[in-house]
């Protein structure tokens, strides 16, 4: 009886320490990163250096995918890449300072409007890139029909219809404008909600010790005191921009679009994987595109991660 006793206490007694124990808490945050994230990754990792055609079993390879991809693919090198590149830093740093510049001006209006605005804003950020070009395909239509054709044939600024959507040259200006559009996502709520948690008697101390304009108090109280909401607007952009995909193919209604104008990494990607499936070779694309993103991810933290 009292060894039944005694194994009562010690099994409620470790329950008591199980319940009190930190690891209880991150246990689910833990199985679904590991599930959602690591698990991919390392399947994409060990599957880049096979050949898999998704029927047959995958076949070793080592690095010859990696091999082809920098050696071979010049569609890879010539046009994912550097559009790639290029939309991400044209449109992550635009983005980022936009969503800075809106989520300040809402900070400043009353509740009820800056509610109102927030929803605007953020709206475009909820449909998706795929979604958006949709809309945005009416506004830049070929023909006469379109939108801005329609406008500046009766205002003689052209003389006839521009094909918006089938030049090179002008696909991938729309495609930036629509991603700028679309930036205004978790960052910019993150950093609306760093802003209206900032302590007010930090602006009076600053005007005591002798800020005088709003750029002073924006750049030596406002940003240092949401870091972390800085830096959650800048990893958020990266990756926003840099797994965007499908913007250029469904502006222009083909794959891949005119001369490859807007390809990009994960475009790539998907090629390979879901057109011609080799998957092994769709996941070495994608294992680039990690290091790419952690990166430059590196370099959001040098910026405005705490540093001491």
């Amino acid at each position: 009886m009292e060894n039944s006793i005694g194994g009562n206490r010690q099994f409620k007694h470790g329950l008591k320490r199980l319940a009190d124990s930190p690891y209880l808490f991150i246990l689910p945050y833990s199985l679904l990163f590991t599930l959602l994230i690591i698990l991919p990754v390392t399947i994409a990792m060990a599957m880049s250096f096979t050949y898999f055609n998704t029927v047959q079993a995958p076949k070793f390879v080592g690095f010859q995918n990696y091999i082809d991809l920098f050696t071979g693919d010049t569609v890879f090198l010539q046009h994912a890449v550097t559009n790639t590149l290029m939309y991400a830093v044209i449109v992550g740093p635009i983005g980022y300072m936009l969503a800075f510049m809106l989520a300040w001006m809402l900070s400043q209006v009353p509740h009820k409007i800056r509610t109102i605005y927030t929803v605007i804003i953020y709206s475009p950020s909820v449909t998706g890139p795929i979604m958006m070009t949709v809309v945005w395909r009416v506004l830049f239509s070929g023909d006469q029909a379109g939108y801005l054709n329609y406008w500046l044939l009766n205002m003689n600024i052209i003389q006839e219809p521009l094909q918006w959507l089938k030049s090179p040259e002008l696909l991938v200006p729309i495609m930036v404008l629509i991603g700028v559009w679309g930036s205004m996502g978790v960052g910019f709520l993150a950093m609306l909600a760093g802003l209206l948690n900032i302590d007010k008697t930090l602006y009076e101390a600053a005007y005591i010790d002798g800020i005088r304009n709003r750029w002073q108090e924006i750049f030596y109280i406002t940003i240092p005191s949401m870091k972390p909401q800085m830096l959650f607007g800048a990893v958020m952009a990266i990756i926003g921009t840099f797994n965007a995909s499908g913007i250029a193919a469904t502006l222009s209604g083909g794959t891949p679009p005119p001369q490859y104008a807007g390809w990009l990494i994960v475009d790539h990607a998907n090629d390979f994987g879901f057109v011609r499936f080799e998957m092994g070779y769709a996941s070495a694309v994608t294992v680039v595109l990690l290091y790419i993103v952690i990166l430059f991810n590196k370099i959001s933290y040098k910026l405005f991660g705490d540093n001491k």
